[in-house]
């Protein structure tokens, strides 16, 4: 199938949009992703937006931002992950600072076509365009799409949980993993939530107890302190890398 990306391909923005977003309303409230808003980020690195077409359908998206990593500041990937690489692309683009690695933010399939190897090849697609572009990395904070069912198990724990043939238990990273992504580091703080009581129960729908709340689409816990009029959510991720040669 081939790739397009958004520097040659503006008109596919709307589309690209329309095959699926981050998942419950609660993710939609970080306040680092706001940076990320689509058609800034078209606007910004279009060729980093990247689209797959079957014919001249869009059938999956793959979006990537540039950083500068490592430096003499940055040794090594942030314990904030996708918050994290979100204010780096921020703070480079700010300061003018040349790009050495691409950060993988987001790969999203059409929902009647998942499971076919898709997801698979807009990966490849952000790896031949962080080849082109001469970057000499690909890191990605993976959301592990099975997490949601294991909504207490920390990180570590679920990283760890293997099938029979050695593969991740976990649909999204046993993709990673079978195009030769290697496990970097847990990013315990990757995207962080907060807001009063009020917000997440109209976020969520679900009634908020004192302590530790689990609710749809969470991959951890939200933690609320009537006495403070506060929810926080903090969700880990899974740094992991893809080789750019081979």
């Amino acid at each position: 199938m081939p790739v397009e990306s958004l520097a040659t391909r503006p008109d596919l923005l709307g589309p690209a949009l329309e095959l699926g977003d981050i998942g419950a309303e609660f993710m939609q409230h970080d306040p680092v992703a706001t940076l990320t808003r689509a058609r800034r980020l078209a606007e910004r690195w279009p060729d980093y937006f990247l689209v797959v077409l079957d014919g001249d359908v869009p059938v999956a998206r793959a979006v990537g931002v540039p950083v500068a990593f490592p430096t003499p500041e940055r040794t090594e990937l942030p314990d904030h992950g996708w918050d994290g690489a979100i204010l780096w692309a921020a703070e480079d683009a700010l300061d003018g600072r040349p790009p050495t690695a691409l950060v993988a933010l987001d790969v999203q399939v059409a929902g009647h076509l998942r499971g076919r190897g898709i997801a698979s090849q807009a990966l490849e697609g952000l790896r031949a365009r962080a080849r082109d572009r001469g970057l000499s990395r690909l890191v990605v904070p993976v959301r592990p799409t099975g997490k949601v069912r294991h909504p207490t198990l920390t990180m570590e724990e679920y990283v760890a949980r293997r099938r029979a043939d050695g593969l991740p238990e976990d649909p999204w990273l046993r993709t990673h993993e079978r195009l030769g992504a290697r496990f970097v580091k847990i990013a315990p703080f990757a995207m962080t939530i907060t807001g009063t009581l009020e917000q997440w129960r109209r976020w969520t729908g679900a009634p908020l107890a004192p302590g530790a709340n689990l609710v749809e689409g969470g991959i951890a816990p939200v933690l609320v302190s009537p006495e403070q009029d506060l929810g926080v959510y903090v969700e880990p991720n899974v740094w992991l890398e893809h080789p750019l040669t081979g």
